[in-house]
């Protein structure tokens, strides 16, 4: 790989997959940056001299007095639908949110989020009924009894009472505050980004935004939220990605990183299942749990089974690695070989970004299982991509 120098730097740029990078940095900074961004570091021979290059994490992470930005290979439009459709399918494609290519993840998920939310709150905020639990002076709503009588020992006042209430404090508005509040704390944003998203949270100011830690509030897609899909879809991303603020020793880090091998994983799986129920009967798992044995001791686990009726139909496992590592790709074959003999398969599928493996065929000596590698391309446009899914569901119902 290509290699560039620098010294104490307070800013640093890798690129998913793109050439390392020697650089002067204190060993704690370095642990930290490995072990949270997935970056491969490795010592020169001048002291506190790292080469580093970026795995298949992508986003910001801020260590200390430095900030480092991974960014990923294919363009961040891309990323953003890739993320959005592994999530909640298309809520949104490349002409809904229009993003700057040249910004980092955290921007681009905020500026997605405020393109979306101007759309969404255009007509003012969505409302709708919430149950509501309450001690109250007065009756509203209905008693709850056993509530009553274990805080109140039979007393009458206050009552505890269950009722509805027509709100804007409705999971979709909940969602969309914190989701502003989370990309507020990432680094680096652009001044003019923080300042909207404020503006977003003071719109949103008679919302309450989700407690620390809490599930997502489930949503139900209707012709009442329509407006709001891109929205909340962009808030889970948002929400769901591993934004975090700790402490690494005398270090404070912070950022917002996602894995693109789980992206591409997501995206095959989900926009794979959406094809095929076009095209045939059955229903798709996903991290589909089996034994490899009869005693029941080692579990596997393929990314994708397609069953009809119950019966194993096709199997495939999503591969995306940021580099050839050791035993590629052995590896990957006899896990799907694994995978072909459990379910009684004699084909397994394996789909690699383009790039990282080529088309072909291998066929098991002594055996009819054969495994067939596949290439997906991600620099196509979003509706160009999912052609190219229909094309590879097509052509794995025609292989049987």
């Amino acid at each position: 790989m290509a290699m560039s120098l620098a010294t104490a730097p307070k800013s640093l740029t890798l690129v998913e997959g793109g050439p390392s990078v020697e650089v002067e940095l204190a060993d704690d900074v370095v642990e930290a940056l490995a072990q949270i961004a997935d970056v491969r570091a490795q010592r020169t021979g001048a002291s506190g001299r790292w080469v580093i290059a970026a795995g298949t994490k992508v986003g910001v992470v801020r260590v200390g007095d430095l900030q480092v930005t991974v960014q990923p290979k294919v363009p961040i439009s891309r990323l953003v639908f890739l993320l959005g459709y592994g999530r909640r399918r298309a809520f949104w494609l490349d002409d809904d949110v229009q993003l700057d290519e040249h910004v980092d993840l955290p921007e681009a998920l905020a500026e997605a989020l405020l393109q979306a939310s101007a759309k969404a709150l255009r007509r003012g905020l969505l409302q709708g009924y919430v149950t509501v639990d309450e001690s109250a002076k007065v009756l509203r709503g209905r008693i709850r009894e056993a509530d009553q009588f274990r805080q109140h020992f039979g007393r009458m006042v206050p009552l505890e009472v269950t009722y509805d209430e027509y709100t804007t404090d409705i999971p979709e508005n909940r969602l969309i505050l914190s989701a502003a509040i989370r990309a507020l704390r990432a680094p680096g944003l652009h001044p003019d980004t923080v300042r909207r998203l404020r503006r977003l949270r003071l719109d949103l100011s008679e919302v309450t935004p989700l407690p620390a830690g809490a599930p997502l509030p489930r949503w139900t897609p209707s012709r009442l939220n329509e407006r709001y899909g891109s929205a909340l879809a962009i808030a889970e991303l948002i929400l769901i990605g591993w934004s975090f603020e700790q402490r690494w020793g005398h270090l404070n880090v912070s950022g917002y990183v996602v894995s693109m091998a789980q992206i591409f994983e997501d995206f095959v799986c989900v926009a794979l299942a959406t094809a095929l129920k076009r095209l045939t009967g059955g229903a798709a798992t996903f991290q589909d749990g089996m034994f490899l044995d009869v005693d029941r001791r080692v579990r596997v686990r393929p990314d994708f089974v397609w069953r009809r009726t119950g019966t194993p139909i096709i199997v495939a496992d999503a591969k995306y690695k940021a580099e050839k590592p050791a035993g590629f790709p052995q590896a990957d074959l006899y896990q799907m070989l694994a995978y072909c003999t459990v379910l009684g398969l004699e084909r397994g599928h394996l789909v690699y970004a383009a790039g990282e493996a080529d088309e072909t065929v291998h066929r098991v000596t002594g055996s009819p299982i054969e495994i067939r590698c596949h290439a997906l391309d991600l620099s196509f446009q979003p509706r160009e991509l999912l052609g190219r899914i229909d094309n590879l569901a097509g052509t794995l119902v025609e292989l049987g």
